[in-house]
């Protein structure tokens, strides 16, 4: 995976958080902060957070005097979903949510900054993808659980079923013929083999592992707006960008056009579909 898969900054989180949030990521936040909330965790820790959807989701569901760790690799998606959070900041890095205290850590998934057996829960939306080691991340996620406690992420499943993000990976391909940008291919829905994934799950000691594909519908008022989401919200624009400095607006109306020809030119909506991983053991 290239460095620059990774690279949230600059605009990016405002996009990704005003435009992505809504169209791909929050129906799948709202299915994890239920099923992360199910158990009623005193201790929760959440990796690659992004710009905290599911934290928003999940901080109201948790019982009172329960401690919410959110980390993210990016300190700027962390800055950024730390003011989307509400509440205020407690003056230690942290915030408050009514009775729920947050405390925000920028923190790498593969070499957790935390003692062994300190969570009830360690959840991740949409963040094993970007691991470098998936092994080594599941394997962290189960040294810090305690006992009983469980492993809850999820990943998308192959591109081919994921509308919008096939069909923007294929304008991209049509305008850059001899180097297509191939980030929403190779990270995001880079790893969707089931098979795969339980295995890399044993290998970090898990032994009981749930997985339950779920389809979705990804709505929005426009294709324009989907290809602003995808082309300025995600590291797709630093391949964009790489590839022509000022070639971002023609990408976007390239990706708006190939979504309005399937989808419509008023509001589009298109097939979502990822893997939900609920582990133990």
């Amino acid at each position: 995976m290239p460095e620059t898969d990774k690279v949230f900054a600059g605009s990016i989180p405002k996009f990704y958080d005003t435009l992505m949030v809504p169209l791909i990521f929050e129906a799948y936040a709202l299915d994890m902060a239920e099923l992360v909330a199910a158990s009623s965790p005193g201790a929760v820790l959440e990796t690659a957070a992004g710009s905290g959807v599911v934290t928003r989701a999940l901080a109201p569901r948790l019982g009172a005097g329960a401690r919410y760790v959110v980390t993210d690799l990016n300190q700027p998606m962390l800055d950024y979903a730390a003011t989307r959070q509400g509440g205020g900041a407690d003056g230690n890095g942290g915030s408050s949510t009514g009775s729920i205290n947050i405390e925000w850590r920028q923190a790498d998934a593969l070499k957790l900054p935390f003692e062994d057996a300190s969570f009830d829960v360690v959840c991740c939306q949409f963040g094993a993808m970007f691991f470098p080691d998936r092994t080594a991340g599941y394997a962290e996620a189960r040294r810090v659980l305690r006992p009983g406690g469980h492993f809850v992420f999820n990943v998308w499943d192959r591109i081919e079923e994921n509308a919008f993000a096939d069909e923007v990976t294929n304008a991209m391909a049509e305008l850059f013929p001899q180097d297509p940008p191939r980030f929403l291919a190779r990270t995001p829905h880079g790893y969707h083999d089931v098979a795969l994934i339980r295995e890399d799950l044993r290998r970090a000691g898990f032994t009981s592992i749930q997985i339950d594909t779920r389809e979705k519908l990804s709505r929005s008022p426009s294709a324009r707006e989907v290809a602003t989401a995808y082309c300025q919200g995600t590291p797709l624009r630093n391949e964009i960008e790489s590839r022509d400095a000022n070639a971002l607006q023609l990408a976007t109306d390239r990706a708006a056009r190939a979504i309005a020809s399937r989808h419509g030119e008023g509001p589009v909506a298109g097939k979502i579909q990822a893997h939900v991983i609920v582990a133990a053991g």
